[in-house]
């Protein structure tokens, strides 16, 4: 298996280059009008599409996913809620082990019945130590996982929990507050995420202005994805992936 998109994320990072993820929700895909969000995502650059959610019961995924392999040359990352979610037509698979959470079926179980599959399938295998973060009220996540997330006013608590994933050998850090949250991950508990792992760092949930896009970047989010937030504003996509880009300009202008 390749190691093309997980080289990527660390050259971006070792590069202080930032990044932004488009999440799409296949529920929430509306097949005739989806070329439209595409379009734009390769108008304004977005660096990846994540695909997948907490629960999906329509089961267009592999729909979704020839669309975008259609109109775009952008990357598909997986982003499963459980086992059935697999589809090799996507290029990569976050490995998601919930490590801020005590489920087993989360932290190994779904693993072990998805890894023969996995195997076959051809897809990166980007391993993530995944922690939910309190957003003020419970999300879909929070409820189908039957976890309890790190308080948002507990930072120390998320710097140990990321710091066990990376010893156990997690290559990516996702913080997520989840799909519609009522505030997302602080730039205190990202700030000390980030003083704790030299994995790369994926931030989402509740980013829904250019201001938390920026507060969580200057954190030292190295990704942030957005998905619920373009449902609702479309012209999101534009003003976050231009505050994205300012980062690149910034960074460019000092080398």
């Amino acid at each position: 298996m390749t190691q093309n998109l997980l080289n990527n994320l660390c050259e971006r990072k070792a590069n202080g280059q930032k990044s932004f993820a488009v999440l799409i929700d296949p529920d929430k895909v509306n097949l005739e009008k989806f070329s439209i969000l595409l379009e734009l995502c390769i108008k304004y650059n977005a660096d990846y599409i994540f695909v997948g959610g907490s629960l999906i019961t329509h089961y267009v995924m592999e729909e979704v996913i020839a669309k975008i392999k259609e109109y775009t040359n952008i990357p598909v990352i997986l982003f499963p809620g459980n086992s059935l979610h697999i589809n090799n037509q996507a290029d990569a698979i976050l490995l998601l082990s919930l490590i801020s959470g005590r489920n087993p079926e989360l932290l190994i179980g779904q693993h072990v019945i998805s890894a023969p599959i996995l195997r076959k399938s051809g897809l990166e295998i980007l391993s993530t130590g995944y922690m939910l973060i309190d957003s003020g009220r419970q999300t879909t996540v929070s409820y189908i996982s039957n976890t309890t997330p790190i308080p948002q006013d507990k930072p120390g608590i998320a710097a140990c929990t990321a710091m066990a994933g990376e010893m156990l050998g997690l290559k990516l850090t996702y913080l997520d507050a989840g799909s519609g949250a009522m505030n997302p991950v602080s730039p205190e508990m990202i700030a000390a995420v980030r003083q704790s792992v030299d994995t790369p760092i994926i931030v989402g949930g509740g980013i829904n202005s250019i201001r938390k896009a920026k507060n969580a970047l200057t954190a030292g989010a190295d990704v942030i994805v957005v998905g619920n937030g373009i449902e609702e504003n479309i012209d999101l996509l534009r003003q976050i992936a231009l505050t994205v880009n300012s980062y690149h300009v910034a960074v460019n202008s000092q080398t």
